[in-house]
């Protein structure tokens, strides 16, 4: 049995919303502009949930911190415009987010505007006690965004869940003394996560709540 927990922190991405399509089209438009084209799909899904100066430093060797911050500011008025127009929430994720007992928050690379706004946008902000995105902060694998959450409800980190989809979750679940879910339906290797080791591992958002 997974819980109950006095606090679930999720990530957004791949975890609660299907958005590969808004995230990959705003990427490779950006990339484009700098001259990089013929990116796969799922090579760039593949980067989702990592912070994108990965994927600038792997495609663009030798670029420096200065153009990656421009290409990385290009991408977000890109990724805005797109007004998240192919972007889907999960089958099951409301009805989960309805049911769940105990506080909810999030932890994701978006920052917490942005991530306010899409899940306002698709009926999911309502079961929020509180948006925390990675705001001038180390995104994850670094533990940064979930201490946020636990620091605003002072909760422990051993009563406190972290659900995601991708490597980079569940090691910052890890160094932040938090327990972790993996689910499989996102766009995170399975391998990966793997090494990392979670707590737990879901097929469906419902699987929570079991």
């Amino acid at each position: 049995m997974i819980g109950p927990f006095q606090l679930y922190l999720f990530d957004v991405d791949g975890t609660l919303l299907d958005s590969a399509e808004d995230i990959c089209g705003a990427v490779r438009q950006a990339l484009a502009e700098a001259g990089v084209d013929g990116l796969g799909e799922d090579y760039l899904r593949s980067f989702i949930g990592h912070h994108l100066f990965d994927l600038f430093s792997e495609v663009l060797p030798g670029s420096t911190r200065e153009q990656q911050e421009a290409l990385l500011a290009r991408y977000r008025q890109i990724y805005l415009a797109r007004r998240h127009g192919a972007t889907r929430v999960y089958a099951g994720v409301a009805e989960m987010l309805a049911a769940l007992p105990g506080l909810k928050s999030t932890a994701t690379t978006k920052s917490s505007e942005t991530a306010r706004n899409v899940l306002g946008q698709f009926g999911l902000l309502r079961y929020f006690d509180h948006v925390q995105g990675t705001d001038g902060f180390p995104s994850k694998p670094a533990p940064d965004v979930i201490l946020k959450s636990i620091e605003k409800f002072g909760v422990r980190p051993e009563d406190c869940l972290l659900v995601g989809d991708a490597a980079p979750d569940m090691e910052a679940g890890r160094r932040a003394g938090v327990r972790t879910c993996a689910v499989t339906w996102g766009y995170g290797d399975r391998e990966q996560m793997q090494a990392h080791r979670p707590d737990f591992w879901i097929d469906s958002p419902a699987d929570l709540l079991s």
